[in-house]
């Protein structure tokens, strides 16, 4: 299993657009082949910076879900929102 961390930093005024927007897609995107869990925490002392973390049964997996159509209708919507360049991270367990 691999975990995928991304770190996203919003305009304030961004925020609940980005938020609808996750929303809206969460469950697709829950219920990717391979996702096995999506959460969004936020930043305790930065309100507008939130972390996306995915689990995917393997790397193949995350890697259809960046080549989807639904990966890029996300992606189109979101990264107009951002304050900041995005960062991301394919962790696993020890």
């Amino acid at each position: 299993m691999i975990i995928r961390i991304v770190k996203l930093s919003f305009a304030p005024e961004k925020v609940e657009t980005f938020l609808n927007l996750f929303n809206k897609y969460e469950e697709k995107i829950s219920s990717f082949e391979g996702c096995v869990q999506l959460e969004l925490l936020n930043d305790i002392h930065t309100p507008n910076i939130y972390f996306t973390y995915s689990y995917w049964q393997e790397e193949a997996f995350l890697g259809a879900y960046r080549d989807s159509d639904l990966f890029k209708e996300v992606w189109e919507q979101t990264k107009v929102l951002f304050n900041d360049k995005p960062e991301a991270w394919s962790v696993k367990r020890v």
